[in-house]
């Protein structure tokens, strides 16, 4: 039976206007972690909000509060989110040493285990803003700045979970690594959506498509279906025979969705089970998710 990686992304860049369920507070992302990780999940990817603005930021202090809440009680990869850079509410012209600055930090004090190494560039449009008239913006990661976090990846030892919005993204990210020796073996996450324009719609041909580019560019890599404004759930069926993980959560999910992460934590750990997997620990990931 498969072993699957059951991630839950508890928040994202969104705000309670887009998702009312989402976590803010240190003490709500501690323990909606703790309550998913109890629901099967091994990994839990953060955003920290300023709990009085409710705007995302990027802060030390706050990342190692949740990161340290939720492994004091479970065993589970907690890693955090890099700065949105390319959106009207980002900040602009940072360095890749800037824009990893915070992930350097909680690094270095041997909190990470995961870090965001997203490898390329994509526009974000939803088509419901299309239909009013709105532009998107463009998700920017420089070549600089993956080239820097891999370097970072490389000197302390955590894995890049690079999320794949494009099939350039899959090429860009596995010929980057490979110039890399000793970086610890990125974690290809693929991005489906229903209400956004990049990528592909959550369909077999697309996670066939996918799996077929990946046995060229870095055969038996690490792959999980994920993506933003989708219910992934329907593609599991297909993702566990193939060994590919999974993740959920209210950062994935279609705005307003009634489901709590806990709920769609709970959703996806019996799809797995129904498709012939089992869900894999955090210690038996990081066994199986092992350096070149």
């Amino acid at each position: 039976m498969p072993q699957i990686c059951l991630e839950v992304a508890l928040n994202g860049p969104w705000s309670r206007s887009l998702q009312p369920g989402m976590p803010i507070t240190t003490d709500e992302l501690i323990a909606q972690g703790i309550a998913c990780a109890r629901a099967g999940a091994a990994v839990v990817h953060v955003h920290v909000y300023d709990p009085d603005t409710g705007r995302q930021r990027e802060d030390y202090d706050a990342y190692a509060k949740v990161i340290e809440g939720i492994r004091a009680v479970e065993d589970v990869i907690v890693y955090p989110t890099l700065p949105l850079s390319g959106s009207r509410d980002a900040a602009t012209a940072m360095t890749p040493e800037a824009r990893f600055a915070v992930v350097e930090a909680l690094a270095r004090d041997g909190l990470l285990e995961w870090a965001v190494v997203d490898p390329g560039c994509a526009i974000l449009s939803s088509l419901s803003e299309i239909r009013a008239g709105r532009e998107g913006f463009v998700y920017h990661n420089s070549e600089a700045e993956v080239r820097h976090g891999l370097d970072l990846a490389r000197t302390y030892g955590f894995h890049p979970s690079y999320a794949i919005y494009e099939p350039g993204f899959a090429r860009l990210g596995a010929a980057l690594a490979a110039q890399v020796p000793g970086v610890p073996r990125p974690i290809y996450r693929f991005m489906f959506s229903e209400g956004f324009t990049f990528g592909y719609p959550p369909r077999g041909y697309a996670l066939d498509s996918y799996l077929a580019l990946m046995a060229e560019l870095d055969p038996g890599a690490p792959c999980m279906i994920a993506g933003l404004q989708v219910d992934i759930l329907p593609l599991i069926g297909a993702a566990v025979p193939a060994g590919v993980h999974v993740r959920v959560g209210l950062e994935d999910a279609p705005f307003g969705t009634e489901l709590s992460n806990i709920g769609w934590t709970e959703a996806a750990a019996q799809a797995i089970a129904q498709s012939g997997g089992t869900l894999a620990g955090a210690a038996e990931i990081r066994r199986k998710i092992a350096g070149r």
